[in-house]
């Protein structure tokens, strides 16, 4: 029986059972994870053949700023921004330009709209002065821009410049590499730095962005935050935590 289902308030009140916050770490040899996690991938791609990115962009600086808006919200959110922002300033030299009031207006549903306008244009204001205008192309360059942490130069790389440098951890990524025990070394789902150095070994280089989108995929549509459909996985076989949510 689950220890928080007797646990009695000071009134007097029985606490309703709940779920631990991190799944139990599996124990397997580092090369039976490999094998499981490789069998992982196979689903994802019978699941998820065209898996891909889910912000709308037609060129690297689109995708650039919408990875960047996407924090805290969602991706649904900003597809409904960017394409009027993208309107107006359509270049770096137009956003690094523009009136912070006015991008502000424009990207507030997003939430944190104030320090996304100045990543943005503090971004754009870079690329301008030493790229010559364009996004670079490495992790080394896009990490020095304001606002863009790995997670975004991971999606940018990936997806815009078909580069795989490492795997994009958001919150349904390291949610699944949590139940799916495939991290070892982070502290719980939200610590991404330690769950991409764990998935990285784990697969081949060149499905890095793949495994990344499919598993934000499979997070919206089967492995949800608090009820997952363990009954409908077709993961469940190869996961520790099937079956294990109330």
């Amino acid at each position: 029986m689950n220890r928080m289902a007797n646990r009695q308030l000071a009134n007097g009140r029985k606490v309703k059972a709940t779920r631990p916050s991190v799944i139990p770490r599996l124990k397997e040899s580092p090369a039976d994870r490999k094998k499981r996690a490789r069998k992982i991938l196979s689903g994802l791609k019978k699941l998820y053949p065209e898996a891909t990115c889910a912000l709308v962009h037609s060129d690297p600086l689109q995708l650039l700023i919408a990875t960047v808006l996407s924090a805290q919200s969602t991706d649904v959110t900003v597809n409904k921004v960017t394409p009027v922002l993208f309107a107006k300033y359509p270049t770096a030299e137009a956003l690094a330009a523009a009136p912070r009031e006015e991008v502000e207006r424009i990207i507030h549903s997003t939430g944190f709209f104030r320090q996304k306008a100045k990543s943005i244009q503090g971004a754009c204001e870079k690329i301008v002065a030493e790229f010559g205008g364009q996004v670079p192309d490495t992790m080394e360059q896009l990490l020095t821009l304001r606002g863009v942490a790995r997670k975004t130069a991971n999606v940018v790389l990936g997806t815009a410049f078909g580069k795989n440098e490492g795997v994009v951890v958001d919150t349904h990524v390291g949610r699944l590499a949590t139940r799916l025990a495939l991290t070892s070394n982070s502290k719980d789902a939200k610590d991404a730095v330690k769950i991409e150095q764990d998935l990285m070994p784990l697969f081949p280089q060149p499905e890095w962005t793949f495994l990344g989108h499919a598993l934000i995929w499979h997070g919206r549509r089967v492995c949800y935050a608090r009820k997952p459909n363990c009954p409908g996985c077709l993961l469940a076989k190869h996961c520790p935590s099937a079956g294990a949510f109330d």
